[in-house]
């Protein structure tokens, strides 16, 4: 029989729900805090975890609404995701990190970044949420079915009815053919319309041509922080890309401090898990340069 999940997760109270959390490597080290997007969870890393974990303390969570943490009655909008993830840290006791994301997980990376600057050891980043100035600027094979995403009842039916994001989003923008078993593990947490709703709100909060008005003024402001940091960053950029194409990331790069460019080849949307041997290696001798392996507090 497949299983629902890979590992049984543990689970920590966050506000009034509760988030799960993949943990490895030594706790003494530096953390390097794996943030994932829609509609994945902390098991997109599970490849990239066991190369990091020799040189830091590795904590990956589950979003809330997403993997093995808690679906509360919320509207799950971007806010929501800071307000958890937050809470999250808080609960953990995590003060500074490596921050290692993707997709949402580098704009709730970013807007951490923003507020809380000492918080940031590096920055390691792919595939990033950015503010679109307008529709032509999204992906083309994808600029469509996104648009519909965000139609009033066509997005709810594609997305709640029809699990898009898992079925047709997800295996659409991995390069490689996922496994039934990784599939039932990417559908587990979405079995119903209502449990589906966080990966309707995720797309529909992408900012584009000025919409949402508030989760672009937030990362538009989170993006002239990051602008002006000085913590070492690693931009990861694959061809053709979907978010950022190989083009923007270079040039997105030239315009920050500290941030070095590593091309892994061909891919889409979900790099994690095209090129995990690259992106995991990469990683670990990043941390080591950066001294993460060294004795530090949380």
């Amino acid at each position: 029989m497949t299983p629902l999940f890979d590992v049984e997760l543990p689970h920590v109270n966050v506000l009034d729900s509760t988030m799960a959390y993949r943990e490895a490597g030594n706790p003494d080290a530096a953390v390097a805090l794996f943030l994932h997007g829609n509609p994945t969870s902390s098991y997109i890393w599970r490849k990239i975890i066991p190369l990091v974990a020799p040189v830091a303390h590795c904590i990956a969570p589950d979003l809330i609404g997403f993997g093995q943490s808690g679906k509360p009655d919320i509207e799950y909008r971007f806010a929501d995701h800071v307000r958890y993830l937050d809470a999250f840290l808080a609960k953990a006791g995590i003060s500074s990190a490596f921050v290692i994301a993707q997709d949402w997980g580098t704009a709730l990376a970013f807007h951490l970044a923003a507020r809380r600057p000492e918080f940031m050891r590096g920055l390691a980043f792919m595939e990033f949420i950015w503010a679109m100035p307008t529709w032509d600027d999204f992906h083309a094979d994808a600029r469509e079915t996104f648009q519909k995403f965000r139609t009033p009842v066509v997005g709810e039916q594609m997305i709640l009815k029809d699990n898009a994001f898992v079925e047709q989003v997800l295996p659409g923008a991995t390069v490689r053919k996922l496994t039934d078993e990784e599939m039932s593990v990417y559908r587990a947490p979405f079995p119903t319309a209502e449990s589906r709703r966080p990966t309707w709100r995720f797309p529909n909060e992408l900012p584009i041509a000025g919409q949402p008005a508030d989760v672009c003024s937030t990362l538009e402001s989170a993006h002239r922080a990051l602008a002006q940091s000085s913590y070492p960053k690693l931009l990861f950029t694959a061809t053709p890309g979907a978010l950022v194409a190989p083009s923007v990331a270079k040039r997105f790069a030239s315009n920050i401090k500290d941030c070095k460019v590593i091309e892994l080849g061909f891919g889409i949307h979900y790099l994690q898990e095209d090129h995990p041997d690259l992106i995991g290696t990469t990683l670990s001798e990043w941390l080591i340069e950066l001294g993460a392996d060294s004795s530090s507090p949380k």
